[in-house]
């Protein structure tokens, strides 16, 4: 009887599981889709999901119009700058939070966090002014800074829970056998938290490469990143669905490839010292 309970949970858990994965995933299963159709088709009522007559056009068009691997390297050097600024800079703030606390550390971990909940319009006049006196306005190095920034928090605050599984004996241990503090960090402590800090760095690359209201105000053309090029869509003359859903389409492709790739490494690292 509760071997047949169990299975009987096991099959409504794994159901209710893919009704979730197949909710969340069906707007980028339409856009995909969407992307193949006329804009013709692309609008008709009822919609078409499959009925449709597949075509090359729209990925000609954009092709045509934007110089799309100049949006994407601007992609991939801004969310890789800024992931990898934010880790070098959020280890050390990590490590001396988990391992060297004081009375203040957890105030200052929730005031880290509070500040996600700051709408970041709030900011944008005067990080706007910052930008142009600095020189920095529509610049990768800017964008870099100010999206490291926005997610350093996150950062923080993934490293500081890996790094509170580990034991604190083993880096006295590290002590007592001369280390220094740098090969502490460097030698002790991160090579034990490389699944956490793996899975850190992916979380990090996707918030970057998906962030939108930063990259749209400060870029114009120079630094533009994928966003931007999809929001390039957006016209006075009204959106083409089609055309719009092609560019979101090569916009998410290359994360969707890295995430499907990398899933085996992101779970590991968000399960890191779940079970002990």
């Amino acid at each position: 009887m509760a071997r047949a309970v169990t299975t009987q949970r096991k099959v409504i858990n794994t159901t209710a599981a893919w009704a979730v994965g197949l909710l969340i995933f069906f707007p980028i299963l339409w856009t995909i889709l969407t992307s193949f159709k006329t804009e013709a088709q692309a609008i008709s009522d009822p919609p078409v999901f499959l009925a449709f007559d597949w075509t090359l056009e729209n990925y000609e068009a954009v092709l045509e119009r934007s110089n799309y691997a100049r949006f994407l390297w601007n992609s991939i050097i801004i969310a890789g700058g800024s992931t990898i600024l934010g880790i070098i800079v959020a280890v050390p703030a990590a490590w001396s939070m988990a391992f060297v606390p004081s009375r203040k550390t957890k105030d200052i971990l929730l005031w880290m966090l509070s500040t996600k909940m700051l709408p970041a319009v709030g900011v944008l006049y005067p990080i706007y002014l910052i930008f142009i006196q600095m020189g920095l306005l529509d610049s990768r190095a800017g964008l870099v800074i100010v999206l490291m920034l926005i997610n350093l928090p996150i950062i923080v605050w993934m490293l500081y829970t890996y790094f509170k599984e580990i034991p604190v004996d083993i880096l006295e241990a590290g002590r007592m056998d001369g280390a220094s503090l740098k090969d502490e960090i460097l030698y002790i402590l991160t090579p034990m938290a490389i699944p956490g800090i793996a899975s850190t760095l992916l979380l990090n690359f996707i918030l970057a490469w998906n962030e939108a209201f930063w990259t749209l105000n400060l870029t114009a053309a120079k630094a533009a990143p994928l966003t931007a090029f999809i929001a390039s869509y957006s016209s006075p003359e009204g959106l083409f669905y089609a055309k719009l859903s092609a560019a979101s389409t090569m916009a998410i492709a290359p994360i969707l490839i890295l995430g499907w790739f990398s899933q085996k490494q992101l779970v590991s690292g968000l399960t890191f010292g779940a079970v002990k």
